[in-house]
């Protein structure tokens, strides 16, 4: 069983050229939680996990309620606005390299040409702004998912309440916050959770972005945990991060099974 083999190597301390990995117990644990590496990789996790989820799903509920309206094109529309999610992560991750390149890249290009910068910035070379660089193209490719889980839910939404509430002289933001939004939390409860599941454990876009760097700062925790097993042959401290990981996950699990239980059984 995989997890329960992570578990076990992670109280074995490793070397690259040791013959035999040493019983440590908890100990590497505590020199794990005792560096600052380790919590730069929380710190990056949160940071990254809350942003991208937070904006995903922002963009993707205002995105599908214009969707939702009678629009010219609509068919299209939808279709266009499904490529970046249908994009495989490492063809996104490396289309966005490249519009983030210093020299060559479209973002420097549109932000000098608005007046916004006045020279190139190396998005991706800086630890001020490369978590910040992927967090958008992260966003980018995700936000189509919550796009299309809100549409259907949108679908749902009683049009006889939206009705009377326009004829008690509602406006669209009070029609929309006190009838629309009240149908479909749960639906929003249920999206947060999965996208927090998904962003938590994403991988390629930041590896193939940044691998990490520069300087840790856009490491999370399966790109650190990678590093250490696959780069550095760390084992030990790789099944140090994929465990604590994999618990941060089976909180997020236990919600996400509790919000899909009937509300009378929770």
């Amino acid at each position: 069983m995989p997890m329960g083999r992570a578990v076990y190597d992670s109280f074995f301390a490793t070397e690259m050229f040791s013959p035999q990995p040493q019983f440590v117990g908890l100990e590497q644990y505590a020199d794990n939680l005792r560096t600052s590496t380790f919590w730069a990789v929380v710190r990056n996790s949160v940071v990254w996990t809350v942003l991208v989820v937070l904006l995903q799903n922002v963009a993707g509920l205002a995105i599908a309620v214009l969707l939702n309206q009678n629009l010219r094109f609509l068919g299209l529309t939808r279709t266009l606005l499904l490529v970046p999610w249908v994009l495989p992560g490492i063809v996104a991750a490396l289309l966005w390299r490249f519009m983030y390149d210093p020299q060559l890249g479209l973002v420097n290009a549109l932000l000098n040409s608005a007046g916004i910068i006045s020279k190139n910035v190396a998005w991706l070379g800086q630890p001020t702004t490369a978590l910040a660089a992927v967090i958008l193209a992260a966003v980018w490719k995700g936000f189509p998912f919550s796009m299309i889980v809100y549409l259907a839910a949108l679908q749902t939404v009683d049009r006889d309440q939206v009705e009377a509430a326009m004829i008690d002289g509602a406006r669209a933001w009070q029609r929309f916050r006190y009838v629309v939004v009240p149908s479909i939390a749960g639906i929003i409860r249920l999206n947060l959770i999965l996208t927090t599941i998904f962003t938590f454990n994403y991988f390629d876009l930041i590896w193939v972005t940044t691998q990490g760097g520069p300087l840790n700062s856009t490491h999370i925790f399966p790109t650190y945990i990678f590093e250490l097993g696959f780069g550095e042959f760390q084992y030990g401290d790789a099944s140090v991060y994929g465990v604590i990981a994999a618990l941060t996950m089976l909180v997020v699990a236990f919600l996400y099974i509790r919000e899909l239980r009937p509300q009378g059984a929770r």
